[in-house]
């Protein structure tokens, strides 16, 4: 083989290697409890993970590059989200991670991707401090997709007191980060209106009777109970006041939406609001075929998601991210980081259209005005009127 012949083998050889770098897939994350209380909104939000990253393939990857996601259940356990965390990024080398239903999980997990240097995409955790937990450092790596809490705690408190006129409140909210750290910004934005509720009380999860609780509340003349927390006890509020034959409105966060909130509690649910970003219902071109594509792939009962928020913010997270890796050329924290504070492309998602979503000190997509009360009625979440 003379030299001429040996360059041409190098250099396809080299150009072969390069291709096989190239078309190596992007890792990605995706966290979430899959298993458990919180099991509807972890389940929902990894499927709408896994539709996004079907139709990106599908239309050729990310530069080329496929997107590939590695799943971990988190069980909703502050030190297994840890582990994941752990693993996620010293063993398969993500490029990213999306997810995090719990507030406690989250904050017990990214500070091993803000040291990594490799972005978060907390794409249901609301918990007011998750954006902000390293705000102090140069560069932060954590970014959300969801409604905060400040966000839902404010609406809560403006439908109860201002459109509803109540005065007497009482606040139900379960022991988890996520229920206090709520129950916490509720009682803040209560205070804004010169409002101190008559009864705070709590409990804990896989709780099965409230009747302590709610005795309380309806002794101290409750004429509204206001609720954070994460799982399938909030129904036993709903079927407790029920069994006490006292009937006032019941407000909460996000969570009323869940499937086994409604499912458990039947009718005693109806009328119960809460704060959404997204509702199953077709309102534009981009909704119908994103739920459509969902009810086809995963075929829920009764058509009906059981985290309808969760699977359409999951979804969104990875088009946000898809858009970054794009922008920033490559999987390079750092700069994906970058590109995400200063997106330049609109990003068509279920939620939203996310027209530069983030900034250097704003990592928070989701804003008031893209949030809606809804209400559960016959089984189902719809728009409240």
């Amino acid at each position: 083989m003379n030299l001429k012949q040996k360059l041409l083998v190098a250099s396809l050889v080299l150009g072969f290697s390069q291709a096989a770098v190239a078309a190596d897939p992007i890792k990605i994350g995706v966290s979430g409890p899959f298993t458990g209380g919180s099991a509807p909104m972890g389940v929902s939000m990894r499927d709408g993970v896994k539709l996004a990253v079907a139709e990106i393939n599908a239309k050729g990857g990310v530069m080329g590059r496929s997107l590939l996601l590695i799943e971990r259940d988190d069980e909703a356990k502050n030190e297994r989200g840890v582990q994941i965390a752990q693993e996620l990024i010293n063993k398969e080398k993500v490029a990213a991670t999306v997810g995090y239903i719990n507030t406690g999980v989250a904050l017990a997990s990214q500070r091993f991707y803000q040291e990594a240097k490799i972005p978060v995409m907390n794409n249901v955790a609301t918990g007011s401090i998750v954006t902000k937990q390293f705000a102090d450092q140069p560069e932060n790596y954590i970014f959300r997709n969801a409604a905060n809490d400040q966000i839902q705690s404010h609406m809560i408190v403006e439908e109860a007191v201002e459109r509803r006129k109540f005065k007497k409140v009482a606040i139900l909210a379960d022991s988890t980060n996520y229920g206090q750290l709520g129950r916490e910004d509720l009682e803040k934005a209560l205070d804004k209106k010169g409002i101190k509720p008559v009864v705070v009380e709590k409990y804990n999860i896989k709780d099965v009777d409230m009747t302590a609780q709610l005795l309380k509340a309806k002794q101290a003349g409750a004429e509204v109970v206001l609720t954070y927390g994460i799982g399938p006890e909030l129904a036993q509020i709903a079927n407790g006041m029920e069994k006490l034959g006292w009937k006032v409105p019941l407000i909460g966060s996000w969570t009323l939406a869940m499937g086994n909130f409604i499912d458990n509690a039947g009718k005693n649910g109806d009328g119960t609001r809460m704060p959404q970003t997204f509702i199953q219902d077709a309102s534009t071109p981009k909704r119908k075929a994103f739920i459509d594509a969902y009810v086809a792939a995963y075929k829920p009962s009764g058509g009906r998601m059981p985290s309808a928020v969760s699977a359409a913010q999951g979804y969104d997270s990875i088009y946000l991210l898809a858009a970054a890796f794009k922008q920033a050329g490559g999987t390079d924290g750092p700069k994906v980081r970058a590109a995400l504070e200063n997106l330049t492309e609109k990003v068509e998602g279920a939620v939203t259209t996310y027209n530069k979503p983030f900034s250097k000190t704003n990592h928070e997509a989701i804003t008031a005005d893209l949030t809606v009360f809804g209400e559960v009625k016959d089984g189902k979440v719809v728009l409240a009127k």
